[in-house]
């Protein structure tokens, strides 16, 4: 497998690293003179010098064989949103993977088609919501392609959800429960499977039905 990364900041060394440890060949691009150096003396040839906003360096790296993976993880969310849109509109790259450094920026990447994102900080975000003991809705997972998102939510004492079968539930529509974790052991959901407080469910659901389905089980 080929790949292009572009960035050589932590994430983009470590992406290229384990790429190299598994055997793939790797470009890894990065523009500034002091890192670029630090990434030559331990990459070698694997690392080049340049902007990766610009066509003619994304070439040299070898953009129009194409790649089957190209990576924009530089530390400028405008820089990763033109990378990924040259990769794959302009030379027709399989799969791009950006980063998101601001989460306030995701919704440019959804705009632009640039699908396949990573956000630290949304991730970290989201485990600190995890942990706080009474949360309300915790979005694990979102399918933008499939215009899906995976969501947890813990059932309280007062909550309306609890002592009823999943079956009884006013369920809002464009949302189905997946599992039922109890006492840590988890279960598929079935519509005679009971919802008790202190349980946490899993369910799958359309963007937008957030709110009512937080009604419907948590209150």
């Amino acid at each position: 497998m080929y790949s292009i990364v572009c960035g050589g900041g932590k994430i983009g060394a470590n992406v290229a690293s384990s790429l190299l440890d598994m055997g793939h060949e790797v470009t890894l691009v990065e523009q500034r003179r002091d890192r670029f150096e630090r990434l030559e003396e331990k990459f070698g040839p694997v690392a080049m010098r340049g902007d990766a906003t610009e066509i003619h360096v994304l070439e040299r790296a070898g953009i129009d064989r194409p790649p089957d993976i190209l990576f924009a993880v530089t530390g400028d969310d405008e820089d990763n949103i033109i990378i990924a849109q040259m990769a794959r509109e302009g030379y027709g790259v399989p799969k791009v993977i950006a980063r998101v450094n601001d989460p306030r920026n995701q919704q440019h990447f959804d705009l632009l088609g640039i699908t396949q994102t990573v956000c630290a900080t949304s991730g970290i975000l989201g485990l600190v919501e995890h942990e706080v003991p009474e949360h309300g809705l915790v979005k694990l997972l979102e399918l933008r392609q499939e215009g899906l998102e995976v969501v947890e939510m813990q059932i309280g004492s007062g909550s309306p959800a609890a002592g009823k079968s999943v079956g009884a539930l006013a369920l809002p529509d464009g949302a189905r429960l997946v599992s039922v974790t109890r006492n840590g052991v988890g279960e598929i959901v079935v519509g005679e499977t009971m919802i008790m407080a202190g349980d946490q469910v899993i369910a799958i659901l359309k963007p937008g039905v957030e709110d009512p389905l937080r009604r419907a089980l948590v209150g």
